[in-house]
């Protein structure tokens, strides 16, 4: 039995750290739309306040390369989501979630699948984890289909962050994403381009940490 938050919670949709990063991972607090057995739907809304693995220096893991993202050691910094809302979608039983994304003036841009590993649900602790996969898609409005990040992917092989059976299973995991896309079947069949947050909602606290963090200067006062 599956204990289903009400819309209007706020959970943490949690990327957990692995190997020697595993207490520096990446929370972003969210507010739940709908949470049933056709999956969990939650909004991640324009400046929200997280917390997210960094270079020691406070540079994104990205400035690293395909490599030593993931190997250079981390900090955890106090940031806010920057740019328009996202709506992610987790259907049951899939590797990934689907996030929806809009322009500044509300123009719906597309859907991105981010790869990721089966969720933990930590209802009590109104918590969602999974360990991000690299791999992504990206899907235009007109549905055509961009694979993302394959050069990460290749770098976290390299730097053991997965084997080459494990990158070999996350393609495939793809794939069968790129299926459903062309198949045109729920999440991207079932109208999210077009929802929008309720008025009333506000924004989610910042989570909590033991650990030292940079904090963004809008944060700061």
């Amino acid at each position: 039995m599956t204990d289903y938050w009400q819309p209007g919670t706020t959970i943490e949709w949690v990327y957990r750290g692995t190997g020697r990063h595993v207490d520096k991972p990446n929370v972003r607090p969210m507010t739940v739309v709908r949470d049933d057995a056709d999956g969990l739907v939650a909004w991640l809304a324009p400046g929200t306040p997280l917390i997210k693995p960094v270079l020691v220096d406070g540079r994104e893991m990205r400035n690293a390369g395909p490599v030593a993202m993931f190997t250079q050691d981390r900090a955890l910094k106090l940031d806010i989501w920057r740019g328009t809302g996202i709506l992610k979608v987790l259907p049951p039983g899939k590797p990934w979630s689907v996030w929806h994304f809009w322009a500044d003036d509300g123009t719906f841009r597309g859907w991105y699948v981010n790869l990721e590993a089966p969720h933990v649900r930590e209802a009590e602790a109104f918590r969602t984890s999974t360990v991000d996969h690299v791999l992504d898609l990206w899907i235009r409005s007109d549905r055509t289909i961009e694979w993302k990040d394959e050069d990460e992917l290749e770098g976290a092989v390299t730097a053991g962050r997965f084997t080459e059976a494990e990158a070999e299973q996350i393609v495939a995991d793809a794939h069968a994403a790129v299926r459903d896309i062309e198949a045109w079947v729920s999440p991207f069949a079932d109208g999210w381009k077009d929802w929008m947050p309720p008025s009333h909602w506000r924004l989610p606290t910042a989570p909590t940490t033991h650990q030292p963090v940079f904090v963004a200067e809008e944060l700061t006062g």
